[in-house]
């Protein structure tokens, strides 16, 4: 029987033993588990993001002023913002490369809505794909998701979402409901939220059993989850405040053993 994980249990990553304590809890979780959420003050410190370095993630968030429309998104109804673009990285010495611009596909099976539909996004900026951040970001996910594959190169897909709410209705992250995006490891981390309740995050079992359920409130709090063994979804996001700006800014990036 799968144990139910919620992110104030074992699973959080707060062990403290050493510089290595995370990153060995995280890969044991996620072996073990298939999921594993990581706090952002240990996130932040694995990015070298946190104190006189917050002026880095500042940078970083910033790159979410810059994204594009989803118009796929739009015709479900749900205003979404986002760019794409593709890496690939080597687990034996983290060198990360850029790949060309491609559509994007999901595999067949894995995303109701988009199953082998080929989707035009706009590409990252290069000031986006050249960030420190999103480079050391790559970097502990690699680390990470060399416990699920000990491939000796990943596919790396990376998300920049900013999911909008309005006075007329609520964002949806997942306008497809639970679903798969057909890789290995699949990583959301929280970058911004504005003036919005919910967008609760919730892995599942492909039985539909509850694995963890946490929403993702504070800049660098990263959920990671095994995409073979496991669905996710997120909740709805609703303007706290009508009148004013609402909006949520993730990276979603998948890591796909190649």
């Amino acid at each position: 029987m799968e144990p139910h994980l919620d992110a104030r249990g074992p699973a959080a990553g707060t062990g403290g033993r050493g510089p290595s304590a995370p990153a060995d809890e995280a890969r044991a979780a996620l072996a073990s588990t298939g999921v594993y959420f990581m706090p952002p003050e240990t996130v932040l410190a694995s990015l070298h993001a946190d104190g006189p370095h917050w002026v880095d993630w500042a940078a970083f968030a910033a790159h979410w002023e810059d994204l594009a429309e989803d118009a796929y998104a739009a015709r479900r109804g749900t205003r979404r913002l986002r760019r794409y673009g593709h890496f690939t990285l080597d687990a034996a010495t983290g060198g990360v490369q850029l790949l060309p611009h491609e559509v994007f596909v999901q595999p067949e099976h894995t995303n109701p809505l988009y199953d082998t539909v080929d989707r035009h996004f706009e590409p990252l900026t290069d000031a986006f794909a050249d960030d420190p951040v999103l480079r050391s970001v790559l970097d502990l996910l690699g680390r990470l998701a060399g416990a699920l594959d000990p491939t000796r190169r990943w596919s790396v897909k990376v998300h920049p979402f900013r999911v909008i709410a309005t006075a007329d209705g609520a964002g949806e992250p997942t306008p497809e409901g639970r679903h798969r995006d057909g890789v290995t490891l699949v990583s959301s981390l929280l970058v911004a939220r504005n003036n919005v309740a919910g967008g609760e995050s919730t892995v599942f079992t492909p039985e539909g059993r509850q694995l963890l359920s946490t929403t993702l409130r504070d800049p660098g709090s990263l959920l990671l989850n095994d995409d073979r063994s496991t669905l996710h979804a997120v909740s709805a996001v609703h303007a706290v405040d009508p009148a004013l700006p609402a909006h949520r800014d993730v990276l979603v990036t998948t890591f796909t053993a190649i």
